[in-house]
């Protein structure tokens, strides 16, 4: 089992930046790929971006390509979302999730382990 806790989320002004972290604990071999996702109130819980156990594999969503980037410590079995250039459209819970399958995986369904989410406003 793995234990995923995101936080660093917060309330900013359009344009500035917030940078998540996602926490891992229990069986964390670093073997996992790693994904953000977020979901606004009343959408579905959509993809932000993902990252290899070595992190040679990032993929990221149209939406948010060159303002956010995904990277992970595996000494310290984090993974981080920095985020800049924020807009109000960005405004939702956001979620880690891991997977043990080696893919670059963009549904929801494909994660086995998820956290309990950290909220971001981006006030306009």
């Amino acid at each position: 089992q793995v234990q995923l806790v995101e936080s660093g989320g917060g309330l900013v002004q359009a344009g500035g930046s917030l940078r998540l972290s996602c926490a891992a604990s229990g069986r964390t071999d670093n073997s996992y790929f790693v994904a953000w996702f977020r979901q606004a109130p009343g959408k579905e819980r959509d993809f932000v971006a993902v990252i290899g156990w070595s992190g040679a594999y990032i993929y990221y969503s149209d939406s948010v390509k060159g303002r956010f980037t995904i990277s992970r410590d595996n000494a310290k079995n984090t993974v981080y979302l920095q985020m800049n250039s924020l807009k109000p459209e960005d405004t939702a819970v956001y979620y880690c999730a891991a997977s043990k399958v080696p893919k670059i995986a963009t549904m929801k369904n494909e994660y086995e382990y998820w956290g309990q989410g950290t909220q971001v406003t981006v006030s306009s």
